[in-house]
């Protein structure tokens, strides 16, 4: 079907894609019709007055009447999490059910009121409140992983972030609010599927984005348009508007896996010559990139029950992806595989070549606080848990035993691959 990349030029249209067999409308949630229109409208502005009327309620206002969908047990509940939301073991997912669905709105309501953002950028809060539906609604709800969920829990993990001692005496306004909305719609409108899939199916945003970071450049300019047609910043000078979503653009491509090695090398070698500065907002730039990319791959380092749901759903979107392409007659493209690509072995190998080295290096940024050391040591013991659990299916599965290896090219594959 026909999809729409809010361009910086207004509204860009997107052929269908030109492989002839894939219905590429199962990509997209672009509406269609005008009736479909007019239902996404009417459901964004019932959306709007539940989620003003949440916020009343999180801000102490006890209203006349009950919300028609959550009772006052559940929204007591999300107010207590909201307390703790700067804890690592924040549960994402019980703060979802909680919300009826609405983590990412209500999280970032409660952030942007914590960070004092509302006040200083003079925000108006209808307006606020109808950006974070819009993103929040760009986000594919039948995505096992890349959902409005997955963005809740990269924007908590900023939040942690963000306070660290090494990098919060430094920060602005401006540097936390673009952190917080950078991580909020770092992945908005994604498919479920791989840049790889996307350019051999000679897909239009492929096409659109020359092959280059195919997705992060659409989640950047979905999330422009958003800010745009929401006018949540029309009241800021025009040079200030164009900063912010140029820099926005910087923070979401940091988020392409294939660019690792770049930051890595960069970090690296800001760290071991000591001339990172965070005075300047170069350098307070380029961390606020490695904070992004931290806070959107942290699911390993989180305690085990968490981080072994975003492992079977990030796997469970390759494998979907796999059967789609088997359906084809496609190759099917690395880790997306079911039939070999076990969920241990492909979180071993995620975690050896690609988190590992990134937060090794924040924790050497950060002084070894107590939270990297917390988030390091859940690593740790969670590859030692998909080791065990590796070791019992090579045990249980002596004929098959080459389907749970992390082999050299899978290694590889990682870092060609859209990971969690």
């Amino acid at each position: 079907g026909d999809a729409r990349v809010r361009g910086q030029t207004g509204v860009v249209s997107e052929r269908r894609g030109s492989y002839p067999f894939i219905d590429f409308r199962l990509l997209n949630n672009t509406a269609l019709s005008g009736e479909v229109g007019t239902k996404k409208k009417v459901k964004r502005l019932l959306s709007f007055q539940r989620y003003f009327h949440a916020s009343r309620l999180l801000r102490g206002i006890v209203p006349q009447a009950s919300l028609y969908l959550l009772d006052e047990d559940y929204l007591g509940q999300a107010r207590h999490m909201l307390s703790k939301v700067g804890m690592w073991d924040f549960d994402i997912f019980l703060f979802d059910r909680l919300t009826n669905g609405n983590s990412l709105v209500t999280l970032l309501c409660h952030l942007f009121n914590v960070h004092g953002l509302i006040h200083h950028f003079q925000l108006d809060m209808v307006t606020l409140h109808r950006f974070f539906v819009m993103v929040q609604e760009d986000y594919h709800s039948q995505n096992p992983y890349h959902n409005a969920v997955h963005a809740a829990d990269v924007t908590q993990a900023m939040h942690c972030y963000l306070r660290e001692p090494k990098l919060a005496s430094f920060l602005t306004p401006s540097d936390i609010m673009l952190g917080l909305l950078a991580a909020a719609a770092h992945d908005v409108d994604h498919p479920g599927v791989n840049q790889p899939f996307l350019i051999k199916t000679k897909h239009h945003l492929a096409s659109l984005y020359q092959n280059v970071s195919v997705l992060e450049n659409h989640h950047w300019r979905s999330t422009i348009g958003m800010l745009r047609e929401s006018r949540l910043l029309a009241h800021l000078p025009k040079e200030v508007t164009q900063d912010i979503e140029q820099q926005l653009g910087s923070l979401i491509l940091a988020t392409d896996i294939n660019r690792q090695n770049e930051f890595l090398i960069r970090l690296k070698s800001h760290l071991d010559n000591q001339d990172l500065r965070l005075e300047d907002a170069q350098d307070r730039h380029f961390m606020l990139q490695i904070a992004l990319k931290c806070a959107d791959i942290c699911n390993p380092c989180r305690v085990w029950d968490l981080s072994k749901q975003w492992s079977e759903r990030v796997c469970e979107e390759f494998y979907r992806q796999g059967d789609l392409e088997q359906k084809f007659e496609l190759e099917i493209s690395p880790l997306c595989n079911q039939q070999k690509d076990t969920v241990p072995s492909i979180q071993i190998g995620f975690m050896t070549y690609i988190v590992e080295p990134l937060f090794e290096r924040w924790a050497q940024f950060t002084g070894n606080t107590p939270l990297s050391e917390n988030m390091l040591n859940h690593l740790r013991r969670n590859k030692a848990k998909w080791r065990s659990l590796l070791h019992k299916q090579h045990s249980s599965s002596r004929s098959n035993d080459h389907s749970g290896q992390v082999t050299g090219s899978q290694e590889q594959s990682l870092n060609e691959e859209e990971t969690p």
